[in-house]
């Protein structure tokens, strides 16, 4: 078997894991009430305040989808909007002491580790860990997924406001 076959299957083993066997979305789609999208918003957001378009952005869709998502975020009493100081035309979404607490309920979730994979021997966990890891790009920093975005107070990964975009984040969210 080529190196190349033996990748793939390495490949397609570790994705079946994920996200046929293991796939914790649903389970915390279910648990929260509230569809996928909006959990990995919240979670965003319990992260630190952001714009709609640096949301948007991140969740991988357009800013029209965003506003409809925070719209309904906030109807549940997990987000609120503020003007920001600096820019009068923006808003600002901050989670609400409840919209944090059920971040962190979902990080729960979406941090627990299939039965399977805990019942490994401790230095196959070990290896495992170091594989997976070093197959991260190094700009990419392991975390768990109760921590899923920039962290708070970090520079803004958007363009500047003008500059020309790709269409490529709306186009994946399709």
């Amino acid at each position: 078997m080529s190196r190349a076959e033996r990748a793939e299957l390495a490949w397609v083993a570790m994705r079946s894991l994920v996200l046929d066997s293991n796939d914790r979305r649903r389970d915390v789609a279910e648990a929260l009430g509230m569809s996928y999208i909006r959990v990995k918003a919240l979670r965003r957001v319990a992260a630190g305040p952001t714009t709609i378009r640096d949301l948007a952005e991140s969740l991988g869709t357009d800013a029209p989808y965003a506003t409809i998502v925070v719209d309904d975020l906030e109807q549940r009493g997990l987000v609120e909007r503020s003007v920001d100081a600096r820019d009068r035309r923006r808003r600002i979404v901050t989670a609400t002491a409840a919209g944090t607490a059920e971040a962190e309920r979902a990080g729960q979730i979406m941090d627990a580790p299939p039965p399977a994979l805990v019942e490994l021997p401790a230095a196959d966990l070990a290896a495992l860990e170091r594989i997976v890891t070093g197959l991260l790009p190094p700009s990419a920093v392991p975390r768990p997924a109760s921590d899923p975005g920039r962290p708070p107070g970090a520079p803004s990964t958007s363009p500047p406001r003008g500059a020309a975009r790709s269409g490529t984040a709306r186009s994946r969210a399709r």
